[in-house]
């Protein structure tokens, strides 16, 4: 296949690549400031637009559930970008009210378009409304949290601390329903939940990722996983499942072409 991007390549190191939900469209965006939009028909994959943020690297760009809005944080800024994709508008997000952060990097979409949820510092994690991107609720894991994974129902949040718990909260009481240790992890790095709701994958700093049923996941404090893949030498820095599960792509940073398929 031809690159994704190949009408216009970025100046920077990309960091994110997105298919669109429901159209034939891919995103790419990166430390170039720069979020483009791609029609992939594997012949010329002509560039549909780029949209340029002025001082602005950015660290992770989201399509919306519905695929009518691009969001996008930067490297080291409070402030965060929604791109309309209907009305070709660009608004920028200056300070959501009631939330105190330096910085506004990591977030994730709810699969059912309704939240937004940021990861602070310092274990605090926040609920936004998709809609008014106002603040609903803060909720407070110990240690700090390296990445998040929203059910695919939207009910329940699975959130990965630096020290290797996973915790498990209930979105509409907002309470933490239960917590685990990941087996062998040196430090969380990140998290997917399959989209059947099957699987829970685990992925440490030591370049292991553990495969759990999300059965034991919900009941055990020290569950085993049903298989610990260790052909990563270096962190593993992306999981994720296809989505009819039964593939889930291994990747990390740390090496090149160190993606594996299991």
């Amino acid at each position: 296949c031809l690159p994704a991007n190949q009408e216009r390549l970025s100046g920077g190191r990309l960091s994110t690549v997105q298919f669109h939900p429901s159209a034939q469209v891919i995103l790419t965006a990166g430390l170039d400031r720069c979020v483009s939009l791609f029609q992939v028909d594997g012949i010329k994959n002509p560039k549909i637009q780029s949209i340029y943020l002025e001082g602005f690297p950015i660290h992770k760009a989201c399509f919306s559930a519905d695929g009518e809005q691009v969001i996008a944080t930067g490297t080291h800024h409070k402030m965060f970008y929604v791109y309309d994709m209907m009305g070709g508008s660009i608004i920028p997000v200056h300070q959501v009210r009631g939330m105190e952060e330096r910085f506004v990097r990591d977030f994730e979409v709810s699969p059912d378009g309704s939240l937004m949820l940021l990861t602070g510092t310092s274990g605090y994690l926040h609920l936004l409304s998709m809609k008014t991107k106002e603040l609903i609720s803060t909720m407070k894991a110990n240690g700090r949290c390296t990445a998040s994974a929203f059910t695919p129902d939207s009910s329940k949040i699975y959130t990965y601390s630096k020290e290797g718990e996973v915790f498990i909260w209930d979105v509409k009481s907002r309470k933490c329903l239960h917590k685990f240790e990941d087996e062998g992890s040196l430090g969380g790095k990140c998290i997917a939940v399959s989209r059947n709701n099957q699987y829970v994958a685990c992925s440490s700093t030591s370049g292991v990722v553990n495969l759990y049923t999300t059965e034991v996941c919900l009941s055990e404090k020290n569950p085993k996983p049903v298989k610990a893949i260790m052909n990563l030498v270096t962190a593993a820095t992306s999981v994720t499942f296809n989505p009819t599960t039964e593939i889930l792509a291994v990747a990390s940073k740390g090496a090149d072409e160190a993606v594996k398929l299991v």
